[in-house]
């Protein structure tokens, strides 16, 4: 029998319900218990890929293909559960659907409404199949109560608490208990009222996630019980800890997962083995040593927009046993030659992340030049390594007009493009872009095959590795031979041989660019190799320094 939990949240929006979804599925995990996580999204996109990354943080992209929400992010490395295109809805999404059922006819004429059509498309998306050996389903609902878009998706879950009873669903409300320093009190009136707006839209959460910076005083757990309806062992403290890897201990000490069993009548669960989140956090807050690493991408300002390649070089750390710093440094501050990179003096490596469009290309193209000449470790990822090429092409090989035609439609070298046929003799074809910018990605899993002997197969031990890819341009192979005969080496190609997928330079201490996203498959308790290789490269650089 599978049972579903629901996470709300209230008050304020980024109070972590994505974390607390994701720490209480490793907690189940930690019991024996099968999950699956879920993301319900109120918004009216279809998906975030055309999304600003300055609204909404990063991309996050799964096996399958699917352009999902970065909170799907946090299940993965919390769990270790690859996510699929199944686990995301948005209100978009939904819309498209009935909407393409309506013009086929499907509805027989019926009149169509928020109830019972949309709410019964979500009700779909809940209980569609979670795949083998899963126990729970959690499913985190954007937003927080009370906000209009989000409606539709409180009454479908509501009505799955009434159509599968107390024995197969319990909600869970994350919401926030403010300390107000002029007054010196905790005030729990604003969880009241957001309970009391669930509960207005007839969901009674079992048990309250209580956000605080401090411990909640017994006789304030007691006045939340009783105004929000709950057990006072239901009203979980929710503090701030040091690093997000620290949630599934805090949240088990404080029960969390133990009154989640207590309401599905659950009384033989096994003991929880927490052992490998114990070392995870011996690890994370008694490192070693520790490295700086400079960040140059171009939206440094709102850092959910590089999540994942933070905590997949969090994540090297760990593998290495070293605390890693990392400074964000926004690309186009070096777009302007005259300006100085004096800012990556004593950075002990630098990472080009992923991006789009021409603002902040140069300035990457720089970085990337201060790192080869400089002999600083240098990791570039999917537009940082196309960066890379571009630099090497046109200072090392001598292309000195080299360029992608995303930034330069008439460029004569060009090194990155949209590629419809990489060659024809020595002819180099680009097709025109289609306009559909949601419907022009090379997303998801693909293969790729390493050369033998070179660092990349070294690293990950293998000569041959699927990643996952969200990029639209491609490196054209047609310049391999002329950029091989200056001292790189395209050590990963796609296994017909025409996409390069991983270029290198033996000579220098750490200097590797990929097509693909490698920080997407990266998790606390399996480190990247890339990740962890990179900052390997970077302990040694800390000690040149």
């Amino acid at each position: 029998m599978i049972r579903y939990i629901f996470i709300t949240g209230g008050v304020v929006s980024s109070l972590g319900k994505g974390i607390a979804s994701a720490a209480l599925g490793a907690l189940l995990q930690s019991r024996g218990y099968g999950v699956r996580l879920r993301k319900l999204d109120p918004y009216l996109n279809v998906d975030p890929g055309t999304m600003s990354p300055r609204q909404h943080g990063e991309v996050y992209v799964t096996d399958d293909g699917a352009e999902t929400d970065l909170d799907l992010g946090h299940y993965e490395r919390f769990t270790g559960v690859s996510a699929r295109q199944s686990d995301n809805i948005t209100t978009g999404r939904i819309y498209s659907r009935i909407i393409e059922k309506e013009r086929r006819g499907d509805y027989l004429g019926a009149t169509i409404q928020v109830i019972p059509h949309v709410t019964n498309e979500i009700k779909d998306f809940v209980l569609s199949d979670p795949g083998e050996g899963v126990d729970f389903v959690l499913c985190e609902i954007g937003g927080t109560v009370g906000d209009i878009e989000g409606l539709p998706f409180f009454e479908a879950i509501r009505q799955l608490g009434q159509e599968l009873g107390p024995e197969r669903t319990c909600f869970i409300h994350l919401t926030l208990l403010p300390y107000i320093p002029a007054a010196g009190e905790m005030k729990t009136k604003p969880t009241q009222h957001s309970v009391k707006e669930l509960r207005s839209i007839g969901i009674q959460p079992q048990i309250l996630l209580c956000r605080c910076d401090r411990p909640i005083p017994e006789n304030e757990k007691g006045k939340i019980a009783s105004f929000c309806n709950v057990r006072p062992s239901s009203v979980i403290e929710a503090r701030d800890v040091r690093h997000i890897y620290d949630v599934p201990l805090a949240y088990h000490a404080e029960g969390l997962d133990q009154e989640v069993l207590r309401h599905f009548a659950i009384n033989d669960a096994p003991a929880p083995d927490l052992s490998g989140w114990d070392r995870i956090a011996q690890m994370i807050h008694n490192p070693d040593g520790e490295v700086c690493i400079g960040l140059v991408g171009k939206y440094t300002d709102v850092p959910d927009a590089y999540k994942s390649v933070a905590e997949a070089l969090s994540h090297g750390g760990v593998a290495n046993n070293v605390k890693v710093t990392v400074r964000l440094i926004n690309s186009e501050e070096f777009d302007d030659d005259s300006r100085p990179l004096d800012i990556l003096e004593g950075v002990h490596g630098i990472i080009l992340p992923g991006g789009f469009g021409e603002r902040g290309a140069h300035g990457k193209i720089r970085a990337s030049r201060f790192a080869r000449e400089r002999q600083v470790p240098c990791f570039g990822i999917c537009y940082g390594m196309q960066m890379s090429v571009i630099e090497v092409a046109r200072n090392l090989a001598g292309l000195k007009d080299a360029n992608t035609t995303e930034n330069d439609r008439k460029t004569p070298h060009p090194l990155v493009g949209l590629m419809e046929e990489w060659t024809k003799g020595n002819e180099k074809v680009i097709r025109d872009e289609n306009t559909d910018k949601g419907g022009t990605m090379r997303l998801g899993a693909y293969p790729a095959r390493l050369k033998k002997g070179s660092r990349v197969a070294d690293v990950y031990g293998a000569n041959e590795i699927s990643e996952r890819h969200r990029h639209r341009y491609e490196v054209n192979a047609a310049y391999i031979p002329e950029l091989e005969k200056h001292g790189v080496v395209f050590s990963g190609l796609s296994p017909d041989g025409t996409l390069p997928e991983i270029f290198e330079i033996p000579d220098h201490p750490w200097f590797i660019g990929v097509q693909f996203h490698p920080e997407l498959k990266s998790r606390p308790f399996e480190p990247h190799p890339l990740f962890a290789s990179f900052i390997a490269a970077a302990v040694k650089q800390s000690r040149l320094v």
